[in-house]
Formats: C-alpha cells, sequence, structure tokens
C-alpha cells in the first residue's frame, strides 16, 4: 500500500515537473519571440529613419531643421579663394547665421536652379543668368546686385619657359605651346571672355586646336597647374589668390579685349531664410566685403 501511493507521488511530481518544464519552455519561447518584435521594431525604426536622413533635405545630424539661420549659396568657380575670406568675417559678425557654398559654372547653376535646386543665393561670373532666372520668376525681382568685375589673365606655372612679360597675348602663339586651357564659353562666362579675346586678337581660327576646355575657369586653371596644358587664359582672383600666386606668373588680358564681366547676384524665391540672405548681400556690398574682394583680384562693380 505504501509503495503504491509511493509511486502515485511519485507520477504526480513527475508529471507536475513536465508541467512546469512545458511552462518554462512556454515562457521562454514568448520572450525570444517578444524580443525579435523588440529587435524588429528597432531594425524597421533604424531604416526608416535612414530613409528620412538620406531623402529630406533639411535633416541634420541634430535633426531636422528649419533651414533658419542657414544659407546656402552657389557660386561661381572663379570666388573660390575669396569667398572662405569673406564667410569668415560675415560670421565674425554673425556668429548665429551659418553659410554653405558650393562652386561650379554659372551655366550649370543657372541650369540647375531653373529646375528648383536648393540654394538660396546665387553669385554668377555674368549678369545674363541671374537676370534669366528673375525673367523665369526663379529668382526674387528687386534682389538683384551688382557684386564686382572680373578680369583675365595668362597664366604660366613658375618653371615654365614662355616669357609673358615680353610677350604677352603672342606667346599663345609661340610652338612650345600644345595646349591653352580655358573655361567653356557655352558654361562660363569666364569662357565666353576668353573666347572673345582670342577674336579680338585674330586667334581664334588659329588656335582651336589647342585649346582645351575646362567646365569652369577653376577647372582650366587646374589643368595648368597639373601640367595637361602648357597656359591658361584664367580669372584674376584665381591667379591672385596665394596658391597659384606662389606656383605662377600672370599677365593681364586688356579690359577692351573682352566683354565685361559684370558679376551679380540674386536671391531665389525659395530661400529659407531672406533675413539672412540679406544680411550676407548686405555684408558682400558694404566696404568690408568690398575691400576683401579687391584684395583677391576683383574690381568695383561699376569698374
Amino acid at each position: 500500500m505504501e509503495r503504491r501511493w509511493l509511486t502515485a507521488l511519485a507520477l504526480v511530481l513527475l508529471s507536475g515537473l513536465r508541467l512546469s518544464g512545458l511552462l518554462l519552455s512556454g515562457l521562454l519561447l514568448s520572450g525570444l519571440l517578444l524580443s525579435g518584435l523588440l529587435l524588429s521594431g528597432l531594425l524597421l525604426s533604424g531604416l526608416l529613419l535612414s530613409g528620412c536622413t538620406q531623402n529630406h533635405p533639411l535633416m541634420s545630424q541634430s535633426g531636422i531643421s528649419s533651414g533658419k539661420n542657414k544659407i546656402s549659396i552657389a557660386a561661381a568657380s572663379d570666388l573660390k579663394f575669396v569667398f572662405p575670406e569673406l564667410i569668415e568675417e560675415f560670421q565674425r559678425l554673425y556668429p548665429e547665421i551659418m553659410v554653405q557654398t558650393t562652386f561650379g559654372s554659372s551655366g550649370n547653376f543657372f541650369a540647375q536652379l531653373s529646375n528648383r535646386a536648393p540654394f538660396d543665393l546665387f553669385f554668377s561670373a555674368d549678369h545674363a543668368y541671374p537676370r534669366k532666372l528673375i525673367d523665369q520668376g526663379d529668382a526674387v525681382q528687386d534682389s538683384e546686385f551688382a557684386y564686382a568685375s572680373g578680369h583675365l589673365v595668362l597664366w604660366v606655372p613658375n618653371d615654365s619657359p614662355l616669357d609673358l612679360n615680353h610677350e604677352g597675348i603672342q606667346v599663345l602663339s609661340d610652338p612650345r605651346v600644345k595646349k591653352i586651357a580655358m573655361a567653356n564659353p557655352r558654361l562660363a562666362p569666364y569662357g565666353r571672355a576668353a573666347e572673345g579675346a582670342l577674336q579680338y586678337f585674330g586667334l581664334e581660327e588659329s588656335l582651336k586646336d589647342r585649346i582645351v576646355l575646362g567646365d569652369n575657369v577653376a577647372q582650366a586653371a587646374l589643368f595648368v597647374e597639373s601640367g595637361a596644358a602648357d597656359v591658361g587664359i584664367v580669372a584674376a582672383s584665381l591667379a591672385s589668390a596665394a596658391p597659384m600666386r606662389s606656383r605662377g606668373r600672370s599677365w593681364p588680358l586688356p579690359t577692351e579685349s573682352y566683354p565685361a564681366l559684370q558679376q551679380i547676384g540674386v536671391m531665389m524665391t525659395w530661400a529659407n531664410d531672406r533675413s539672412a540672405c540679406e544680411r550676407f548681400r548686405e555684408f558682400v556690398l558694404s566696404d568690408a566685403g568690398q575691400a576683401i574682394l579687391r584684395q583677391h583680384g576683383f574690381a568695383a562693380a561699376e569698374d
């Protein structure tokens, strides 16, 4: 009797342990499922957040920005060396305003801005592109401002045997000159000015096979610096900047030999912070801004 009672008790205990095991297994499985769901949720949230960060034009590392106190500028490539100094001085006066600049050819920027590229201000190397943007309704009607006049120079590296001071423009016809770099006239105002200078001196036809074109005037200068061209017809603002001045020599083309490079800026109709844009424009046109431009080879807009 006692043995049967002990056997029955053992069966009960064993059944209880099995039941407990099943319950424990169920709990563990539920925990794993819950952890998996939580992990999936986190991964999905991460993917969604990554997608937003990648695609939203105003997303930053610190979150979504309203665009306030931030200026995005499309600037002609002849401004490559002067703009960092302009921005540094501007932000000393207005530290709360962040300025972001992209450099390129005025023609390429015109095409991008005609399709509502996300820039607030456009600093062109001529007057035609900004006025077209105003006519198209893409730039604010009364926002046009002339900020400088550009000039052309011939530029060669220091180790070049070419004598710019004595030969001037005729150096381009020197048989040692195999390649002449200039900006593409279809895209860049400095390219059209260089083309006009060659026509003025009657050299366009004789030199046409030696011409290599950059998308913008800064790229044309790079061709000469890298040795891909022997001489460049480039912006005075680039040749007078410390990096190029220390590595080469220049000769100024007579201003009457090419179309005037009256450089104009405009504000886009979709500018995020018009007040910040107006402050930057006012600074560039101020005595301090104009002094910086002159130091970098630009002339006053009316000259």
